[in-house]
């Protein structure tokens, strides 16, 4: 790296040089001595490969640091050796943005299904469970009408009835739970004070 550099450095001093003689007001001949020195130069700079070129400028970063402390630095790149898709910058976008609710409805009604018990323990009233189960239903059916392509629509519509009847259970099997939990150890007098009477 030592005498490569020392080239540079020799190469552009003389560069330097040759600049300053122009500005001095020479000769025509020395001009034209100068040009053929500069075409030279420029011919030498045409011969060297862009392998060569590549491999300079490597070094030279390498040798400025710009390659420490890079993302991925001992680790294995992501991606590497899978096959090409060609939306891969879109599914690396929603991933890293945790972007949902995206995609083919037969994806999204798959996710869909398989949280929505959880999403009906979550309602007070057997009027919002039948509402949301009427909502699902329509848009299993309207997903299954559609011709757009992508994967088929496999989930199922869900009988209101039966899915009702389940909340119900749950509910109550819940609220049994409650009440079967062991009593509180009975409090002291200073925390029943502090706390109010009871």
């Amino acid at each position: 790296m030592g005498s490569g550099t020392g080239d540079f450095r020799k190469r552009l001093e003389r560069a330097a040089e040759v600049r300053s003689y122009r500005g001095a007001g020479i000769s025509a001949e020395e001009e034209a001595a100068l040009d053929a020195l500069d075409e030279k130069e420029r011919e030498k700079r045409r011969k060297v490969s862009d392998a060569a070129r590549a491999e300079y400028l490597v070094r030279d970063a390498m040798a400025q640091g710009k390659f420490d402390n890079l993302k991925y630095a001992g680790k294995p790149i992501p991606g590497l050796g899978e096959s090409y898709d060609p939306d891969w910058w879109v599914k690396g976008l929603l991933q890293r943005e945790n972007i949902s609710g995206l995609g083919p409805p037969a994806i999204l009604l798959r996710t869909e299904d398989a949280e929505l018990d959880a999403k009906l323990d979550a309602q007070y009233t057997e009027q919002q469970v039948r509402d949301l189960l009427v909502d699902f239903n329509r848009r299993v059916i309207d997903a299954r009408r559609q011709l757009q392509g992508g994967p088929p629509v496999i989930t199922k519509t869900r009988d209101v009835e039966d899915e009702v009847k389940r909340w119900r259970q749950r509910r109550a099997s819940r609220a049994v739970e409650a009440t079967a939990e062991p009593p509180e150890a009975p409090r002291s007098w200073w925390q029943r004070l502090w706390k109010g009477t009871g």
